[in-house]
């Protein structure tokens, strides 16, 4: 009996030290040993744009995604590289777009020139709208009725101004 008795806790153990791993992994977003490389890597973070959120850094977000990005900027500092080499390995994996401020070249036009040629193309729509309008014959005027058809309206409009049949 005592033989089972220590089986079972020796299973019971071992299933909850299995089960911890995931709970441990949760905390893998932990600060660097080091004060002025953590500063580094909190500088770094703040730069770095959360893929998820999209204008969020990646310091502030929650995102699992911004998280593992996180992690390895302080892989890549505690690994000894520079903040230039960090960032240009993380922009390597996932582009400029990666970067809150993205640099100003030919692959990165799109964004910077992107909403200002639609805020012209917009605008241009709407002047070439409003001139048309402005035309005159631009807007059609309806055609005055013709005598039957003012015959059959009044016939109509007077059908509407009697009560009907039955509800007096």
């Amino acid at each position: 009996m005592r033989r089972w008795a220590a089986i079972v806790v020796t299973v019971l153990v071992a299933q909850v030290w299995l089960a911890s791993g995931p709970a441990l992994a949760v905390f893998a977003d932990r600060p660097l040993a080091d004060s002025a490389a953590e500063a580094r890597a909190q500088q770094m973070m703040r730069v770095l744009r959360c893929l998820v959120c999209q204008n969020q850094p990646i310091s502030d977000s929650n995102a699992p995604l911004a998280r593992d990005l996180r992690i390895l900027v302080r892989e890549r500092i505690a690994g000894g590289d520079s903040d230039e080499q960090a960032v240009a390995f993380i922009v390597e994996r996932y582009g400029d777009w990666v970067l809150l401020d993205p640099p100003f070249k030919a692959k990165t036009w799109a964004l910077w020139l992107g909403p200002a040629l639609v805020l012209v193309l917009g605008g241009t729509a709407m002047l070439a709208y409003h001139r048309r309008l402005a035309r005159p014959g631009a807007v059609a005027r309806p055609s005055p009725l013709s005598a039957a058809e003012r015959d059959r309206l009044a016939r109509l409009m007077g059908d509407l101004d009697e009560p009907p049949a039955g509800s007096a």
